[in-house]
């Protein structure tokens, strides 16, 4: 027995545990109560009496070791260097290049239309994203039931916490970042002109499709003062397309409606995709519709507490991802907000 039990020894030393599997049977080998030193153990008591001593000690030296050798491939599995001599790492493989980020193309484009009204004097507003249906339409002559608030698909959250007949919602445009900055204005002692920018995420229950998205972006700007007349708004809007996009770019101005600008007009600039040709983001006319603009309407500003004898303004909104689509002339929005890692990164170093 003893021979045996120091061949069992030297098995416990040169054995390799790689694996969970192989853990388990080596407990049972040689840790379990059935395994060998079980086996040994109860077999002692044959042995005679002059050797069982000396076997004895043999057979708990190999048990401790057999336990300790056991705990030595556990600790190593769940370390994860798999009973292995040396790290887990193979420092043979190949180095994963470290891969830059990027800013998003709606970023980039935001950034760069807020730098371009900057350098002309303009500042950037900012405003509630959840808004009273007072600061979204009532301010902005939309009344109840009034058939301009059909152009706004709106998402209502709940009901005003100052008055239960007035409901909250999602902010349709970021024109009501120009109504709480006009109130503001208002209540100053002296009046001081607003130029500013209104930059924010807006929402309309509408289809999702390549032209449209039920989140989207806009850029609104807004210019009150004395003496402020609809040339100031086209040559404002001439020198941010021409800025925007190129000098060759063309632009008309189209009459429209809308309930807060009085008169109002819709600007196209020529296709950046097509160039003319015809797409279907053009809608085969060469045209894109770019941005909504017009005078303030004279009761906007009373509803702000504006003098509007005195002062006078001009208003435009644009949509960011309309600008993004015909800057880098891309055919579906729907890729903003996919976050699509192969989309992403053609917007590396710009």
């Amino acid at each position: 027995m003893l021979d045996q039990v120091k061949a069992l020894l030297e098995e416990v030393d040169q054995s390799v545990v790689g694996s969970k599997e192989e853990l388990e049977q080596f407990r049972l080998r040689f840790v379990s109560r059935k395994g060998v030193l079980g086996e040994l153990f109860d077999g002692l008591k044959t042995v005679e009496q002059a050797n069982r001593r000396a076997v004895g000690q043999e057979l708990n030296e190999l048990k401790n070791k057999a336990l300790e050798r056991f705990q030595q491939f556990s600790d190593a599995i769940e370390s994860g260097q798999n009973g292995q001599q040396g790290p887990a790492v193979d420092l043979t493989l190949p180095v994963v290049p470290n891969s830059t980020g990027t800013q998003h193309p709606l970023s980039l484009v935001r950034q760069r239309i807020i730098q371009i009204f900057e350098r002309i004097g303009f500042n950037v507003a900012d405003g509630p994203e959840i808004e009273s249906d007072w600061y979204n339409f009532g301010a902005l002559n939309f009344p109840e039931n009034h058939p301009a608030r059909d152009m706004q698909d709106t998402f209502f959250v709940a009901k005003s916490p100052v008055s239960q007949s007035e409901d909250l919602l999602l902010r349709t445009h970021t024109s009501n970042v120009q109504i709480r900055l006009m109130e503001q204005r208002s209540k100053e002692e002296t009046f001081r002109p607003i130029r500013s920018i209104m930059p924010g995420r807006v929402y309309r229950n509408e289809t999702i499709s390549a032209r449209a998205h039920c989140q989207f972006h806009q850029v609104e700007g807004l210019y009150i003062d004395r003496n402020v007349g609809f040339k100031d708004l086209k040559d404002t809007l001439y020198h941010f397309v021409k800025e925007m996009f190129t000098k060759d770019t063309k632009i008309r101005f189209r009459p429209s409606y809308f309930p807060f600008t009085e008169p109002s007009a819709e600007i196209d600039i020529s296709c950046q995709i097509c160039h003319g040709s015809g797409c279907n983001i053009c809608k085969h006319s060469g045209w894109v519709e770019i941005a909504g603009s017009g005078m303030v309407d004279p009761q906007v500003l009373i509803n702000c507490g504006i003098d509007a004898e005195e002062y006078t303004g001009f208003a435009f909104g644009m949509g960011i991802e309309r600008i993004t689509m015909l800057k880098y002339e891309v055919r579906d929005l729907r890729l903003y907000f996919e976050n699509d890692v192969r989309f992403l990164k053609q917007f590396e170093g710009l």
